[in-house]
């Protein structure tokens, strides 16, 4: 369909509505909302809503259209029998490792994840509608500034379907119906007869291995309701109901979960109490969260792929992540609906996932939606404790690299899902929120307190080496080797090393802005008694000292303290920028055969901080067009044929998307070291270039604009006062300023701001 008939049939429909008492509802088309001629026909092509908490996912399935419903705090959190024995101890690893008796490590802390089918997260249930009567579907859309989905039929009816964005509810509305349409509430196949098939943690194990009792089903002509109980006391109620009225069909729907120690409103209640709103004005409110959200940010390139893609990780990003929400999960609250535990059991992956999830939240200044994770974190302290002090024997904070919804330990290869600074890499997430947010309380109450807790376990595991340096007794660097005896060295990794080196650094800075300088002494003292990162001059950072990256491999778990660690940076002179500069060739030399589509991220955030805007720009291009489907979700693996990567697989997870999303802003603005930066890495062809109200660290909100490939103009507000450094883009061009400002050297403008002042500058003509 064409965008004048388009229009014409958009018009028809508000005269109909006008007519018939309807009331039409504003609605704001994006050359960036997805548009399909017809329904998806798998899951994982779905149009995706959500609300951090509730989930849907609009498709459909053997001819009926499907709403996939689900909750994020859905979890079977039966734990794993396996870590409760004595032999469960980092200490013990270590003795398999050093006997060459690994074998025992394996089978007993390996192997289980992978055989049982919990604890995990699980589906919820499924909405059909029998649309057999509507004949063929006219188009979809997803308006992602109103994060609401419209399918329209070719006979002229038209549903209209989103997730609220701050209420435990799901609406819909079907227009220009005269009867209702058959309906059912589609359980999972929990307990179906047949014998279940016992698959892996990559494609997803059956669900009916979780030996669930039959739930409980009750329908009308207007309602439906599905009870499961789960293990432990666990249950979850999907409700919905719906109303016919002249000419549309209006329905709701929501899921609750309840657990024995949390009382919890049921779904039937809550849409109950949720029915007393119209549609209309439900999408009003919803619609006003969105408008807030979208007001955050913004930007403009002239690659349009790129942008499309950018702001769909942010609608999906507005769909996943809330201050009152369980952090973003692998899946978040999309999961795998196709009769199957998600892939990884939908879990909380620490060696890279939920980070990577989080980082495009703070340049994009969406520090709201970022306390989610923080929170969770801080709420679970005392598990991760107790983790601690089981595992590590040891006093501090430390974190299991794979959790449950509560924190818990799963297990699975246990170089990385019980990694000795798990707690280290979730720190520098404290400290990012602090940086950008200058919130001086959240710096003395919980950015402070967790890093000196990792500092404090830190020291309690390391030992002195022959050199008298500092140590762990053995190290890993997530994902090489595998889970083999091998993946574990006898030296230090970078990747260990650096988080170490980083904590030291970091406890240190933040002790002395608290005033707490005996601390800082303290920090100083023990990061001086790390050895520095291995490097060699072939290949820059090594995994380990005489371990070198010498083939393709998707993890890039070497070199983090370049990024985001930032360790090492240009900024540091010649030797460092040597080093960069050799790690990333010999990425790109070795290649991307063993990638998958984080890698590709992860890499353009990279070159971005090494000022290649062509390189950043090219690494975003085949990520968006090889490693995601057509609704934007990143799938792993190389979708393209084209050879990008021997990984053809499809299992969906969310981390290269935000990856993707930071890679980009990345390119815009930088201000990792304490100097803002705009444009550091646009590509040369990117003459005109604009961006609104991305976040730089000391909390100052930049707004920049690129014409004809020179920088015009750059309005900075200064959210708590301060310093402001920033990098002259005007060169021996002259500029006008708002503010009285000083010069160090000829290249950094630096102002002292007040709070909540508003700096302007503008190249003069």
């Amino acid at each position: 369909m064409d965008y004048l008939s388009k229009i014409l049939t958009l018009f028809i429909f508000i005269v109909t509505y006008n007519l018939s008492g309807q009331t039409p509802i504003d609605l704001q088309e994006s050359p960036h909302d997805l548009h399909f001629e017809n329904l998806a026909d798998t899951w994982d092509e779905a149009i995706p809503l959500g609300n951090g908490m509730l989930g849907a996912l609009i498709w459909k399935k053997e001819g009926k259209l499907r709403f996939s419903l689900d909750r994020a705090d859905l979890w079977d959190l039966r734990p794993m029998e396996n870590l409760k024995t004595q032999e469960w101890k980092y200490s013990w690893v270590y003795e398999q490792w050093k006997n060459n008796t690994y074998k025992e490590v394996q089978d007993r802390f390996d192997v289980p994840y992978d055989k049982s089918p919990a604890p995990s997260k699980i589906p919820g249930a499924a909405l059909e509608f029998d649309i057999s009567s509507l004949g063929e579907v006219a188009y979809v859309h997803l308006y992602i500034k109103n994060a609401i989905c419209e399918v329209k039929w070719k006979n002229g009816v038209r549903l209209l379907t989103f997730v609220h964005a701050t209420e435990p509810i799901g609406s819909y509305r079907f227009e220009g119906l005269t009867k209702s349409l058959p309906f059912e509430l589609v359980p999972p196949v929990y307990n179906t007869p047949g014998e279940s098939l016992e698959d892996n943690p990559v494609t997803g194990q059956d669900l009916r291995r979780l030996e669930y009792p039959q739930g409980k089903s009750s329908k009308n002509d207007n309602s439906a309701t599905y009870l499961q109980e789960g293990w432990g006391g666990f249950k979850y109620q999907v409700h919905m109901a719906q109303e016919m009225e002249p000419e549309s069909l209006t329905g709701i729907w929501s899921i609750s979960a309840e657990y024995p120690s949390e009382k919890a409103s049921r779904a039937v209640d809550i849409v109950l109490q949720q029915k007393q709103q119209d549609f209309t004005n439900a999408f009003k409110s919803h619609n006003a969260w969105w408008n807030g959200f979208w007001s955050k940010s913004s930007l403009a390139i002239p690659d349009e792929i790129l942008e499309k893609q950018w702001y769909l990780e942010q609608y999906k990003f507005g769909s996943v992540a809330r201050a009152t929400a369980p952090p973003i999960s692998l899946q978040a609250v999309w999961t795998a609906d196709n009769g199957k535990l998600p892939p990884w059991k939908g879990d909380f992956h620490h060696d890279l996932n939920t980070q990577l999830s989080y980082w495009p939240a703070y340049s994009g200044n969406h520090l709201t939606e970022e306390t989610g994770f923080i929170n969770w974190l801080w709420k679970c302290r005392d598990t991760f404790k107790k983790y601690t002090s089981d595992y590590y024997e040891a006093e501090g904070l430390n974190v299991p690299g794979v959790t449950t919804l509560t924190g818990d330990p799963m297990g699975g290869w246990i170089q990385y899902s019980f990694g000795p600074t798990v707690s280290a890499w979730l720190a520098h997430h404290f400290y990012l929120h602090w940086r950008y947010s200058m919130d001086r309380r959240f710096l003395k109450e919980k950015a402070y307190p967790w890093i000196k807790d990792v500092a404090i376990y830190l020291d309690a595991i390391s030992k002195r080496g022959e050199n008298g340096q500092r140590k762990l007794p053995i190290s890993s660097s997530p994902e090489i080797h595998n889970n083999s005896r091998e993946a574990w060295f006898g030296e230090t990794t970078n990747f260990d090393l650096a988080l170490i080196l980083w904590t030291y650094e970091k406890a240190a800075e933040l002790a002395k802005e608290l005033g707490e300088n005996e601390d800082a002494d303290k920090w100083k003292k023990i990061y001086a008694e790390w050895p520095s990162l291995a490097t060699d001059d072939k290949s820059g950072l090594l995994f380990a000292p005489g371990a070198a990256y010498q083939e393709s491999h998707r993890h890039f778990s070497h070199q983090i303290g370049y990024h985001p660690l930032g360790i090492i940076d240009f900024s540091k002179g010649e030797n460092d920028r040597k080093t960069i500069l050799q790690t990333i060739n010999t990425l790109d030399e070795k290649g991307s055969s063993a990638w998958v589509g984080y890698s590709f991220s992860w890499l353009a955030n990279m070159k971005a901080r090494a000022f290649d805007g062509n390189g950043a720009a090219e690494a975003l291009k085949i990520f968006a067009t090889s490693f995601c489907l057509p609704n934007s979700f990143h799938v792993n693996g190389d979708q393209s044929g084209k050879g990008y990567s021997d990984f053809t697989y499809r299992p969906f997870t969310l981390e290269g998307n935000f990856a993707f999303a930071a890679g980009l802003q990345e390119m815009l603005l930088q201000s990792h070291t304490g100097m803002i930066h705009v444009f550091p890495a646009v590509p040369v062809d990117w003459k005109d270039t604009s961006f609104e109200n991305l976040r730089a660290e000391g909390a100052f909100m930049v707004s920049a604009a690129l014409k004809d490939g020179v920088v015009k103009k750059i309005m900075i507000r200064s959210e708590r006062g301060g310093i402001l450094k920033l990098k002259n883009p005007f060169l021996d061009t002259g500029f006008e300023c708002t503010s009285k400002f000083e010069m160090i050297g000829d290249s950094i403008i630096s102002i002292r701001t007040e709070p909540n002042e508003i700096i302007a500058f503008e190249l003069k003509d």
